[in-house]
């Protein structure tokens, strides 16, 4: 071959093995190159959904070192490039009727204070983009605190101060039911056909206080009460795209992202298998029927260990769960980017809240450089990276933080 010719061959080799290393590091759990390691090191990265309260209050870990269950701890983290991790504090829909729900949640914020206090040279309680900035430069993981269901404000808007005081800096409107502030996605009980008369008052609170208003879970009529009555940025904190999974009303349609980004709001993408593919969607839901149906018949107690070996014998006898792969996940950002824009989405992923149903590529808080490749082989300057693995976030954070009070 001539000259030419040659130098269009080497080129051609160098595009091929650009491609098989990226769909190598796209879908499975090999590590990524090392410039998508550098990007996460680099820059911040923002994750505004992670139930680790919750699971150490049922069972403890010290997640300040290396732990064999979860999907997170401070050594995972650390490979991961974590460097904002929102804090769930999460109440049980049930623990409205009881009257619980406050109560919970004053432990687990406990909790998480407790974590960052016993570890102060790994964590640090973050009150505001300022703190993270500070946190990030003394070489500390943030730990901010997000209300996942409204519930402990218990009817009274002076509990939403107690808990802005307490660091709270996101809420979650609803969970799996409907409570006194919103109707929930989950649930076909819809009392208030959106947002309740308090609910309301909720929002405009939470907009005076510099809480940011959090949209996952919420029916998709309440929604749009709050983009209706909201003078500051929304976040979905972690929800995902229904276009992949038609129906389900948890996932935000293509409208509702439309509207979302037109408030300058952001979705954050979840990593759960049921929220990312109609396949995996549909088998948890065949699942859970089942399994509800094996309770009516069998008369037992529902409890984990019961429900836990349902689901080994579930998939034992039907099939292998249809585990979603990172390659999914990506297409989720692509169709948000390509919908409104980059500067619209960002991480949620939900680790410690969707059990074992996480993607390939993306089992715990360590893979997220496996994200970064996955979005460098999708074409995604650096500049555009930032912004997903956490600059939009902090962009709305600020916003909602200058919003207070007007």
């Amino acid at each position: 071959t001539n000259a030419s010719d040659s130098n269009h061959l080497t080129a051609i080799c160098l595009a091929a093995l650009t491609a098989v290393i990226a769909t190598a590091c796209t879908n499975g759990d090999k590590p990524p190159p090392a410039a998508s390691q550098s990007l996460t090191d680099r820059y911040l990265v923002v994750d505004t959904h992670i139930d680790v309260p919750y699971r150490l209050e049922e069972n403890w870990d010290d997640v300040s070192a290396a732990t064999e269950r979860g999907d997170f701890d401070y050594p995972r983290a650390r490979d991961g490039g974590l460097n904002v991790a929102f804090m769930s504090i999460y109440t049980p829909a049930s623990m409205e009727e009881e009257g619980t729900s406050k109560e919970t949640a004053e432990r687990l914020i406990d909790m998480v204070n407790k974590i960052a206090a016993d570890a102060p040279d790994k964590f640090a309680i973050a009150y505001s983009p300022a703190d993270v900035a500070e946190q990030f430069e003394n070489n500390l993981i943030s730990l901010p605190l997000g209300m996942e269901n409204g519930s402990p404000i218990e009817g009274d808007l002076h509990n939403l101060q107690h808990f802005y005081d307490r660091g709270i800096r996101y809420i979650t409107l609803a969970h799996s039911k409907s409570n006194h502030i919103s109707d929930s996605s989950y649930d076909e009980n819809r009392q208030w056909d959106g947002l309740s008369p308090f609910g309301e008052e909720v929002v405009r609170e939470m907009n005076r206080l510099g809480i940011m208003i959090d949209i996952s879970h919420v029916s998709d009529a309440a929604f749009y009460d709050v983009i209706a009555l909201t003078t500051a940025p929304l976040i979905a904190s972690h929800s995902s795209a229904r276009h992949f999974t038609p129906d389900f009303e948890r996932n935000m349609s293509d409208d509702m992202i439309r509207a979302l980004a037109g408030n300058g709001g952001i979705i954050m993408i979840n990593f759960g298998s049921s929220f990312i593919t109609k396949d995996a969607l549909d088998y948890s839901a065949a699942r859970r029927a089942a399994y509800a149906q094996y309770l009516d018949d069998s008369g037992e107690t529902d409890s984990d260990a019961l429900n836990e070996q349902f689901r080994l014998d579930y998939d034992a006898e039907n099939g292998p769960y249809p585990f979603a792969t990172i390659d999914h996940v990506l297409d989720h950002f692509d169709h948000v980017v390509n919908l409104v824009g980059v500067d619209y989405v960002g991480i949620g992923s939900d680790y410690d809240g969707v059990g074992d149903s996480l993607p390939t590529g993306l089992k715990d808080v360590s893979t997220y450089p496996n994200l970064a490749a996955g979005l460098e082989a999708r074409g995604y300057t650096e500049a555009q990276i930032e912004k997903i693995l956490g600059g939009n976030l902090m962009r709305v954070w600020r916003e909602v933080e200058s919003a207070a009070g007007s």
